[in-house]
């Protein structure tokens, strides 16, 4: 599927001129005039990027960025700004902005802050996709696999989580087979990696 460059902006002939531009350069591309009206027909699935004015009538950039953060995490912003606001360069990269153009930027630095976009959403879409298998894979234990799992990430040993579940140790042993095999981990590291990969937390207890 191939990428889309979204261009956020209230200013007509910018947002025209700039979208005929990366449209000479093979990108697809579709423009908004306001955040409201992006938000209102945010993309699906499909690749992209974001090109987003902080300074719009209406929502501002940085209260759509919030939303998007929510709605559409996978999409990077790369903001544009024809006010130089340092304060708001800071704010936007903190919450996450891939990049931060004063407008106008010239076409090779455009160009090539939208190639790095487009490199980072692939990045976060590997990263989600493997996330979500891992999370699958968690969720296909048992009731009794989830139990071990949640302790043996906490540390215990088959000893003390025999105690603690009022089984035996061999049972434990067999229970822990299967947790590793379900995840398709080969050691105790990658299982205690998993649990903090998808925010299982190896907390002490």
């Amino acid at each position: 599927m191939k990428p889309v460059v979204h261009i956020v902006d209230d200013d007509e002939s910018y947002r025209t001129a700039t979208a005929r531009l990366l449209s000479a350069y093979g990108l697809t591309v579709e423009a908004y005039e306001s955040g409201d009206q992006f938000l209102a027909h945010l993309p699906g699935c499909e690749p992209g990027c974001v090109l987003l004015d902080l300074q719009m009538p209406g929502q501002s950039g940085l209260q759509i960025q919030r939303q998007l953060c929510e709605q559409a995490p996978l999409l990077p912003i790369i903001f544009l700004t024809g006010e130089g606001d340092i304060k708001a360069s800071v704010d936007a990269m903190k919450a996450g902005a891939q990049d931060f153009l004063e407008k106008p930027s010239s076409v090779s630095v455009l160009i090539e802050t939208i190639g790095r976009a487009l490199t980072q959403y692939e990045k976060r879409r590997a990263e989600h996709e493997h996330l979500q298998k891992l999370r699958a894979l968690v969720a296909c234990l048992s009731a009794r696999e989830a139990e071990v799992f949640g302790l043996i990430i906490r540390g215990h040993l088959n000893k003390q989580i025999a105690y603690t579940l009022g089984i035996s140790e061999r049972t434990v042993k067999v229970h822990r087979h299967q947790v590793m095999e379900k995840l398709g981990a080969r050691s105790l590291a990658e299982v205690v990696s998993i649990a903090a990969d998808i925010g299982r937390t190896a907390t002490p207890g």
